[in-house]
């Protein structure tokens, strides 16, 4: 296999591990409070959290410092607004997890994260390897 292969599917492990992590057992009450309210200072800590992380996995990727802090500051907008779309539509519409209407604007959340890391790992590869 070819490096530059080997090294967008180790980016591509690196953001599925690191999205399991401060999505699943890193968030704090905080972070999960108020998910309609656009300005929300826990959903930007969350949101940052997520382009720490994928700041790391750039890094063991061998990202250039420039090109890390830019692609993740992207990502921190889009986390932030991904999140508050789910957040807003959840509450207005009174879906709860007893709700099909909340897996699937959950999954649509989630496939919106997978395919923002699609996209990073392109622009990587374009730009940065």
């Amino acid at each position: 296999m070819d490096t530059a292969l080997n090294t967008a599917l180790l980016l591509l492990v690196l953001l599925q591990a690191k999205h399991m992590f401060a999505d699943f057992f890193l968030q704090t009450p905080r972070m999960l409070a108020a998910r309609s309210t656009y300005v929300h200072f826990g959903r930007a800590e969350h949101a940052f959290l997520h382009a720490i992380l994928s700041f790391v996995a750039l890094k063991i990727c061998g990202a250039p410092l420039g090109f890390s802090v830019v692609l993740c500051a992207v990502e921190w907008v889009a986390h932030y607004h991904i999140d508050w779309v789910k957040g807003y539509h959840s509450e207005r519409k009174k879906h709860g997890p007893t709700d099909a209407a909340y897996w699937r604007a959950f999954g649509l959340d989630q496939l919106m994260h997978q395919l923002t890391y699609i996209g990073m790992i392109w622009a990587f590869a374009r730009y940065a390897f």
